[in-house]
């Protein structure tokens, strides 16, 4: 979104509210009538009303993880290091938490449940893609329902993350990323089994209804550590 976009006018000025009157009608109207948009064009440019100001929130934060990580020397880190520097590189650029509480707050709700979801699930996919994740088969799928709730509960670890440089949270993080790594040599030792290829020509199969457009068709998982450079 440029500067000049309606969405991102509104955006900007609905976060000094956002802190106290959430990502609510309120909060909308408000940015409105700060930015001297119309109403008709504000309705057009967010037909659902506040919650698509906090996608919008939540899509420009994922913006602009990838833009950092573009600059990044990946290459220099060890594949676990990547991954946590991805997750924290995202929390680092929050400007304020307030703005990612109020998030949570909302999507919540059950008739927002669902673009919480999908949101969560983009921000685990582009940090995959950024990291140069190939993968083509069910590991597609794995990665990022595993990365989705790594991110998730750092989230909450760090809403509430009052030390030093959220040293705490980066802490937690290393350890759910461990156990992570440690579940990934369990799977490896079973994946190519009679036992795990059974399953990926019976009840396996269910993941073929949930494929997403584009998306890769499943087949048999690698490991987290196996995506290329």
């Amino acid at each position: 979104m440029s500067e000049t976009d309606p969405k991102t006018r509104l955006l900007e000025a609905a976060k000094p509210h956002v802190p106290f009157d959430g990502w609510s009608e309120t909060t909308l109207r408000l940015a409105a009538e700060e930015t001297g948009i119309d109403r008709a064009l504000v309705d057009a440019v967010c037909p659902r009303g506040a919650v698509d100001l906090a996608l919008a929130y939540h899509e420009a934060g994922d913006a602009a993880m990838v833009a950092a990580l573009e600059q990044a020397d990946l290459g220099a880190m060890r594949f676990r290091d990547r991954v946590a520097f991805a997750v924290r590189t995202r929390l680092d650029l929050v400007e304020d938490r307030e703005l990612v509480r109020r998030g949570m707050t909302l999507f919540a709700l059950p008739q927002y449940a669902g673009d919480g979801t999908r949101a969560l699930w983009r921000t685990a996919d582009r940090i995959w893609t950024a990291l140069g994740d190939t993968s083509q088969d069910i590991n597609w799928y794995t990665k990022r329902a595993t990365l989705s709730g790594v991110y998730s509960s750092t989230v909450l670890y760090w809403l509430g993350d009052e030390s030093e440089g959220r040293e705490a949270t980066w802490a937690f993080l290393d350890r759910r990323i461990d156990d992570v790594m440690q579940f990934e040599k369990v799977k490896g030792r079973v994946t190519g089994s009679r036992l795990f290829e059974g399953f990926m020509n019976g009840p396996g199969r269910v993941f073929e209804h949930i494929r997403a457009p584009g998306a890769p068709r499943p087949g048999y998982p690698g490991h987290w550590g196996g995506t290329r450079r």
